[in-house]
């Protein structure tokens, strides 16, 4: 009896290549794509509702990106495995969707057989960096022992992208479902935290710390 294959949610704002990697899917006997994402927000949502065995996941996205979107899959889905897929060859990058609990990153120039690899080893449970990365990882983890974003609560993490994409706090307070009295909560407790003093300043962090592109 065949063993049931292996269910992915493609998670990437750009058709062609979700059309791509979906064709290459296609062609394993024991992998079938089972839903696609255009923003992290969407991923979520479908992840939710399919729970998918691996999550191909994208960084740079609209509306939430992967790092985030990978953060809530894996804290509420403990069944669900992420592989990053991604052209950020920059340590900040793999560094903070590592964290946030990605089992695998891959960058997007990488060969076919490698994704269809990465796939399989993050299913079992096992990690998988694209060799392109592995020496970046390696070098970062010894230059990095803590993160101040680990002192933000999930709900400030996404306050904090969306301060530092633009967004006003009435934009964000729709987004989110929130007040804006809350949402300017969050702020005043994400600048206290990591101790910024403007919007300016949440833009820097953001980006040194992998949360924007």
């Amino acid at each position: 009896m065949q063993s049931r294959k292996i269910r992915i949610l493609l998670a990437d704002d750009h058709k062609i290549l979700r059309k791509g990697v979906q064709m290459l899917i296609d062609a394993q006997a024991d992998m079938e794509v089972v839903g696609e994402a255009r923003t992290g927000r969407e991923a979520i949502e479908a992840a939710r509702h399919l729970k998918p065995d691996v999550v191909v996941m994208d960084i740079s996205m609209p509306d939430l990106n992967g790092i985030e979107g990978t953060r809530q899959i894996c804290d509420e889905l403990s069944g669900t495995k992420v592989l990053a897929l991604s052209m950020h060859k920059d340590s900040v990058y793999v560094r903070e969707i590592l964290r946030a609990g990605a089992r695998g990153y891959l960058v997007k120039d990488s060969e076919d057989d490698d994704l269809v690899r990465a796939i399989r080893s993050v299913h079992r449970g096992e990690a998988f960096l694209s060799p392109a990365i592995s020496d970046v990882v390696l070098s970062d983890y010894r230059r990095h022992v803590s993160n101040p974003v680990d002192l933000l609560t999930s709900r400030e993490r996404e306050v904090l992208t969306m301060v530092a994409e633009g967004k006003t706090n009435k934009e964000i307070a729709v987004v989110l479902n929130l007040s804006v009295y809350t949402v300017e909560s969050h702020r005043g407790s994400v600048m206290e935290k990591l101790n910024l003093h403007n919007s300016g300043d949440m833009v820097r962090f953001a980006i040194r710390n992998g949360l924007i592109a």
